[in-house]
This record gives C-alpha cells, structure tokens and sequence, in this order.
C-alpha cells in the first residue's frame, strides 16, 4: 500500500506544480512592457549618441560626421550591454 501512498504524492505533488506554473505564467501585457522596455533601453542610447554627435559635428568647421558616426557606435554598445544586464538581472 505504501507505493500507492507514495504514487499518489507524487501525483499530487506535479499537479500542484503545475497549477503554480499555470497561475505564474506572464502574461500578453506583462511580456509586452518587458519587450518594450528592452528595446527603449536599447534605442536610447543610440538616439542620444546621434543628436549629440550631430551637436558635435555641427560645432565643427566644414562637412563632418565623425562625431555622429562615432558616437551613433558608441550608443550601440552602450545599448546592447544595457539589455544584456537587464535580461541577466
């Protein structure tokens, strides 16, 4: 008898796991803030590195993107390990 007793638990057991991972699934809303969150964590950086860098190269005398495109990079960067220590966090 005591196989079924212990068969049973266990039975139980992965059933209420599963309930639990039924009720903590994310939700449609809660995966859309996250995903979006990401991306603005991304784009930021890159939006903010182009303006000033357009700033910079204004500053500059003749025809000049150095600043833009260097900075534009560098936001990039600065973005991608924004997300990957978000998404590790």
């Amino acid at each position: 008898m005591s196989e079924m007793d212990d068969l049973r638990q266990r039975i139980a057991r992965q059933a209420q796991r599963m309930k639990q991972a039924e009720r903590d699934r994310p939700t449609l809303i809660g995966q859309t803030i996250y995903i979006g969150t990401l991306g603005l964590i991304l784009v930021l950086p890159v939006v903010g590195g182009a303006y000033l860098g357009y700033w910079l190269d204004t500053m500059a005398q003749g025809y000049s993107v150095r600043w833009t495109i260097g900075l534009i990079l560098a936001g990039v960067i600065v973005g991608a390990v924004n997300v990957y220590l978000f998404i590790r966090e």
